[in-house]
């Protein structure tokens, strides 16, 4: 499956020309994909070509051929985004529940909050925290500013 080869500077080479408007050209990888040369980029860009995902033009640059689903992310528009982050926002939904029933319960003096009720507030608390942090770092490293 191609997904599966999709990952680290491949992936990351593959994000920026998916959010490429125009051909990019081995350096234009080389900067937009924060690569250390432009030998790195090149052989990033042959692994898309033959993996049919990229193609080369006449002029040398690379445009998208075929967009494909990534393991463990979601395409949002041109924007790749991590699982994590969707889990992120399923527990800041449980969150807020979890606070409509605390103000219920103050509204309604029949409806009674346990201690352990508090406990499941303050786990739901480390799991956002958790998934927005990890979230935002592999949303960082695959997207990022596309050069012109």
């Amino acid at each position: 499956m191609v997904s599966d080869t999709l990952e680290g500077n491949t992936l990351t080479v593959y994000a920026y020309i998916v959010r490429a408007d125009i051909p990019v050209g081995v350096r234009d990888v080389t900067r937009g994909a924060d690569l250390s040369s432009t030998s790195v980029a090149h052989y990033h860009l042959q692994k898309l070509e033959n993996l049919g995902l990229i193609e080369k033009n006449g002029y040398g640059q690379y445009t998208l051929k075929a967009k494909v689903s990534i393991n463990g992310h979601v395409w949002v528009g041109k924007n790749i985004v991590p699982n994590l982050m969707l889990y992120a926002f399923f527990f800041i939904g449980v969150f807020i529940a979890e606070i409509s029933l605390i103000l219920l319960s103050w509204v309604g003096k029949s409806l009674v909050i346990e201690n352990s009720f508090w406990f499941l507030i303050a786990l739901t608390l480390v799991a956002i925290f958790l998934f927005v942090k990890e979230g935002i770092g592999l949303y960082r490293k695959l997207n990022f500013q596309t050069h012109r």
